[in-house]
């Protein structure tokens, strides 16, 4: 009731990521604090510099699981929104793969997504890496399993590419960051392992896999018969604990230092000021499901097992 709205949020659009159907709870929930609307890249090509001193009116942007490359005239907007002091959270899928097609067709192929954002986050000291994580601590997933009458009997089956993730534990005596306090276990779909480089950025683990998970390197076919393992703990000796949600601090340097620029701008800055930044290594944890009527259910309730998991709080 007191809290006044301040501060803006642009939902980036114009590289294919998610329709606003898929983040209309997402969208719904921020609304209530915060001033929030779409913002597209698509007039990069054409005018730039306008382009980026628009963004800059922003606070926040949240780029939702692009499914189409970046130009660098793109990076370099984003890049300089960075620079001059805009947050921004990034749910990428660095793998192409689809639980919606998978449940249709029972196999598909998973295949490394090229976003042309290696070199970009590379600088802000992270590398998505294009495998799929495999854990055994998993969610379910509902199945048909034959009939009995006319009605078509459905089973829960563990599902070890959509991990139970859960906040990384602190190792010191304090509580841990603000942003996982006292979060449940949130549901991921084909999350990818994000590795932290050493370039003076501060890197908080908010979220990872079990110590039961492993890294799949593709290409590799996903098929619904998946269900039918049961692998052994041995298996993932040595691996797991694998960080799928970083929170990035500290003054970032712009990809574009010392290079030449994709487009002339007479503001660009080389460094700029403390700033932070959430990578995300799954895009579907930010979407909601649909109900009969095609109206968007909670974020983080998936209505084919009617469970509930934490990925709105988070």
């Amino acid at each position: 009731v007191v809290q006044n709205k301040n501060k803006t949020v642009a939902i980036l659009k114009g590289n294919k990521e998610l329709e606003d159907f898929q983040i209309a709870d997402f969208v719904k929930s921020v609304k209530e604090n915060y001033y929030i609307g779409t913002f597209t890249l698509d007039s990069v090509s054409k005018n730039p510099n306008a382009t980026l001193t628009a963004l800059k009116k922003y606070d926040l942007a949240v780029i939702a699981k692009p499914t189409e490359a970046f130009t660098e005239e793109e990076k370099q907007v984003l890049d300089q929104f960075i620079i001059g002091g805009g947050k921004t959270i990034w749910l990428v899928d660095n793998v192409a793969i689809e639980m919606d097609s998978l449940m249709q067709t029972g196999e598909n192929l998973a295949y490394p997504r090229d976003l042309n954002l290696n070199d970009f986050f590379f600088k802000y000291g992270v590398r998505i890496q294009p495998y799929l994580i495999k854990d055994i601590m998993a969610t379910p997933i509902s199945l048909a399993t034959g009939s009995q009458g006319s009605a078509t009997q459905y089973t829960k089956f563990p599902w070890f590419y959509s991990p139970m993730i859960y906040p990384k534990v602190p190792t010191d005596k304090n509580t841990g960051n603000p942003i996982i306090s006292n979060l449940d276990g949130v549901r991921m779909e084909f999350s990818n392992p994000i590795e932290l480089l050493n370039n003076g950025v501060k890197k908080t683990v908010l979220l990872q896999s079990s110590p039961y998970s492993k890294p799949i390197g593709t290409p590799i076919p996903v098929s619904l018969n998946m269900v039918d393992e049961r692998p052994e703990q041995k298996e993932f000796d040595g691996g797991g604990n694998i960080p799928v949600a970083v929170l990035l601090e500290g003054n970032f340097k712009s990809m574009y230092q010392n290079r030449i620029l994709p487009f002339k701008d007479v503001t660009f800055k080389e460094r700029g000021l403390n700033n932070s930044m959430i990578v995300i290594s799954d895009g579907d944890v930010i979407k909601n499901q649909l109900d009969k009527n095609g109206m968007p259910l909670e974020m983080g309730f998936d209505k084919w097992t009617n469970s509930m998991y934490a990925n709105k709080e988070f």
